[in-house]
């Protein structure tokens, strides 16, 4: 897998990520190097990435409680109060070992301790590998609202090793799914058309299926760094997907969500609006239900559900000039941005994902 290169950052791929890793640390002046992880990242993927890496300068493991819930302002000055007690200063690195809570937070971290030390990214999740740690944009959720903190900053490199792909459970890997899902139906058919078919996660080209996920994403970003245009694309199925995130991680009698299965509800809800704002096809978007869902199955959501989920939609941070913006398709590959849904709309596709 060939590296990518772009102006801000580099992406390497597989045992060439640590051949790249190396020569960086020998090539910089940094004071210490720290590396962030959560607990499972700790436990299966810390002693694997430690053993191909090469340097003199001292290493310091600093590590955060896994999980959505902990994406917080509070988490995050735990990191800083370490940061300085364990000697942290403009000349240190950090490297984000771990899925997308990790790359998130770390990367917001890293941006804004001494007004900004370095980082890299090292996804641990497919999730993370295909989009979280792509493109820049760390943060931080406000309470259960998703990702309301945070800065677009790249980080020095992405390194991507498939390896750490082995250490994942099954719903971790359904998860990462839905952004490689998104991506064919904002950019590709032909990507899309990939995963129709999909019965057995064993039999995946995971390798070349990332490597074109991270091809769309990283081509989108660079035409559109700080989202005023098409980078907004990249939000289909986000906006309905975050505010039921959401709803069922602040909602006790409902199942907390991964990120990427509550992106597969909303975009399967997204597109069906899409048929009644944009003139998709019916029969398309009845084949792409059919096709996250058998990937993902289905969650239950009662019409009393519906109301303070639409509630949550007032907080997306698309949103301007109090309109709700939504990204819409017109046809597989080809989506329209910052557009208003009626209520009305909304309310039909949870009864057609119901349905």
């Amino acid at each position: 897998m060939t590296s990518i290169q772009t102006e801000d950052y580099s992406i390497h791929f597989k045992s060439n990520c640590y051949k790249e890793l190396n020569a960086h640390l020998k090539n910089s002046d940094y004071s210490k190097i720290f590396i962030l992880v959560d607990s499972n990242s700790h436990n299966y993927c810390l002693p694997m990435f430690l053993s191909n890496v090469e340097t003199d300068v001292v290493i310091e493991i600093i590590e955060i409680e896994p999980g959505e819930t902990n994406k917080t302002i509070d988490t995050c000055v735990g990191v800083w109060d370490a940061l300085s007690e364990l000697g942290g200063d403009r000349k240190s690195l950090m490297i984000n070992l771990g899925g997308g809570v990790v790359t998130d937070i770390g990367g917001f971290i890293a941006s804004t301790f001494k007004r900004g030390i370095p980082y890299i990214n090292v996804p641990t999740t497919l999730l993370a590998m295909v989009d979280a740690s792509i493109g820049g944009k760390t943060g931080v959720d406000l309470g259960h609202l998703k990702n309301q903190i945070g800065v677009i900053n790249s980080g020095e490199m992405v390194l991507v090793d498939t390896e750490f792909l082995k250490t994942l459970p099954h719903n971790e890997i359904r998860s990462g799914l839905a952004e490689m899902l998104k991506h064919g139906l904002i950019k590709s058919k032909a990507y899309w058309n990939k995963f129709t078919n999909l019965s057995d996660f064993n039999n995946i080209d995971f390798d070349t299926l990332i490597l074109e996920s991270i091809i769309i994403k990283k081509d989108i970003v660079v035409s559109d760094p700080n989202e005023n245009g098409i980078r907004k694309t990249l939000n289909y199925g986000h906006t309905l997907g975050h505010a039921i995130e959401s709803y069922c991680l602040s909602n006790p009698e409902k199942n907390d969500l991964l990120h990427g299965e509550a992106i597969a509800i909303g975009m399967i809800m997204e597109t069906y609006i899409s048929t009644k704002e944009s003139g998709f096809s019916m029969n398309d978007c009845d084949s792409i239900k059919e096709t996250i869902l058998n990937i993902f199955g289905k969650v239950s959501f009662l019409e009393s559900d519906f109301a303070p989920i639409i509630e949550l939609l007032k907080y997306d941070k698309k949103n301007e000039h109090g309109n709700i913006n939504f990204v819409l398709l017109e046809e597989i590959g080809s989506p329209i941005v910052n557009r208003t849904v009626d209520n009305k709309h909304i309310i039909e596709a949870f009864h057609y994902y119901n349905s």
